[in-house]
């Protein structure tokens, strides 16, 4: 999940606010009818914004818009999208409008707009969802006051937070929102994660007057509500909170699948460090957990086996690869150090199905590139990480793509 995925993406995105055969693919392998998944990005360029959907060929994955598409996000500026754990909704945050539009996803890969909800705060920018599908966690860059008010705004601003909203989720639940409530944090939070076990959240924000910019946080597993894990303190008013150390400007944060450590990218210094997670939720810097990126890291995935993690570079134009040391630090890719992807790219993800007879023709990453209004297909070769362009990438996308998911088909 995962651009994802970042305060950057927003900013990037609100601007206004090749052809290659893969190796080992063949020339028919595009025709195939068999869709592994569903890719939605969204874009901002309209009022409101637009979801482009497609369809994922399984054989070579490539990429076939949906006949609907695109189709209104429902709001103003979207800038961030998650999917549910059981792939049969997804939940866009609009930025402008301080709303999550939720939509059900048809068998088709149509999307089915439900219902809109206004978060708690203003100005949004990303979203999780923990892993058993109870709560969806929003990060908001305003706090409002007690009565609705505005309390801050670009001109003036100020602390921010994160909104939870219950999921009514089961095998039957439609997936609307419930009644959400609010967890205040500090200055210009950007991104959160919720992870896969042990109940812990981490929110990464952009508060220039601290390098500590990581917040921990363990998460009532009956109501979601966040409590500030040791070493966490969060501060009322305008003035900064104390996390753990986060780099300069940290821009995305993901788990590995284990839950057993943390990545985050930091925009400033170009760099990707790695965490370990502590039993009670505590992130500490790796050894030799700090290692380059190209400019302007804004999005970060790691791939279905769990063995490869991919950066992409705003300024750069690239994708950078990555494997992982025997204590999980992050390792340069000796294969896929760069790669490029189109101008300007906000988010990344990847799809796949490694338990295949064929992993090797199963696995794809994407990545939306907001200035050459693009979407970039890389084969995610799973014998070492290195990436093969997929047939016809670049694809178009509506203007100033923002973010983007993979969603597989329900089997």
């Amino acid at each position: 999940m995962t651009l994802n995925t970042m305060g950057r993406r927003a900013a990037k995105a609100s601007i206004a606010s090749m052809l290659s055969v893969a190796m080992g693919l063949g020339l028919t392998a595009c025709s195939s009818n068999h869709t592994v998944a569903f890719l939605y990005a969204t874009t901002a360029k309209n009022n409101p914004g637009v979801i482009s959907g497609y369809k994922i060929d399984f054989q070579a994955g490539h990429l076939s818009q949906l006949a609907d598409s695109p189709v209104p996000s429902g709001g103003r500026n979207p800038v961030a999208l998650v999917a549910s754990p059981d792939h049969r909704f997804i939940y866009v945050v609009h930025r402008d409008d301080s709303t999550v539009v939720y939509f059900a996803i048809g068998t088709d890969g149509k999307l089915y707009a439900q219902h809109t909800y206004n978060v708690t705060g203003s100005f949004p920018l990303s979203a999780s969802i923990d892993a058993t599908g109870k709560f969806l966690y929003v990060t908001f860059t305003y706090q409002k006051g007690p009565n609705g008010e505005q309390l801050y705004t670009p001109a003036n601003p100020g602390p921010g937070g994160v909104t939870i909203f219950p999921i009514n989720s089961c095998a039957t639940c439609d997936g609307s929102l419930g009644t959400p409530t609010t967890t205040n944090l500090g200055r210009n939070p950007v991104a959160v994660v919720a992870t896969d076990k042990n109940h812990f959240v981490y929110v990464i924000s952009q508060d220039s007057a601290t390098g500590a910019n990581l917040y921990g946080f363990s998460a009532n597993p009956t109501t979601g509500a966040l409590t500030p894990l040791p070493g966490i303190t969060i501060n009322p008013g305008n003035v900064p909170s104390v996390g753990f150390p986060s780099g300069v400007t940290p821009s995305a944060i993901i788990e590995d699948p284990s839950s057993n450590h943390l990545y985050v990218t930091d925009q400033a210094s170009n760099q990707l460090l790695g965490y370990s997670i502590a039993l009670n939720g505590v992130p500490s810097l790796l050894a030799n957990g700090t290692v380059p990126t190209d400019t302007d890291p804004v999005g970060i995935t790691i791939d279905v086996t769990g063995k490869f993690l991919f950066v992409v570079n705003y300024t750069g134009g690239t994708i950078g690869g990555y494997t992982f040391g025997p204590n999980g630090e992050p390792i340069l890719s000796t294969v896929a150090a760069s790669t490029q992807a189109g101008t300007g790219p906000t988010c990344v993800t990847t799809v796949g199905a490694p338990t295949n007879t064929d992993p090797s023709q199963g696995i794809y990453l994407y990545t939306s590139n907001a200035l050459s209004n693009s979407i970039t297909g890389q084969q995610v070769l799973p014998q070492d990480g290195s990436l093969r362009q997929i047939f016809e990438s670049p694809f178009a996308a509506a203007a100033l793509p923002t973010c983007l998911v993979a969603v597989p088909t329900i089997q």
